[in-house]
């Protein structure tokens, strides 16, 4: 019956064993989805704030009025070159 001990006392550690893994697998999968949900809302952040200065020199663009047709760069046009060389 000696065999028998042994057998269930080696099931119960692997038991336990098993367990200890899970646990550990399933604290690290909960450390790295919270870093990643982190990450995610510091970039959505950082899409933000990019947005919000997009806006804000459109706004600026929009006040200094509009461009002198003398200068192309300003009105989008292609600059006129004095030839082809």
């Amino acid at each position: 019956m000696d065999g028998q001990d042994d057998a269930k006392q080696s099931t119960a550690d692997m038991i336990a064993f098993v367990q200890n893994l899970l646990q550990q697998m399933q604290l690290r999968f909960q450390t790295m989805s919270e870093s990643i949900i982190s990450k995610i809302d510091e970039i959505g952040n950082r899409i933000d704030e990019l947005e919000h200065n997009i806006n804000d020199l459109r706004a600026e663009i929009g006040q200094e009025g509009t461009p002198s047709p003398s200068d192309p760069m300003k009105t989008g046009e292609e600059p006129k070159s004095g030839g082809d060389s």
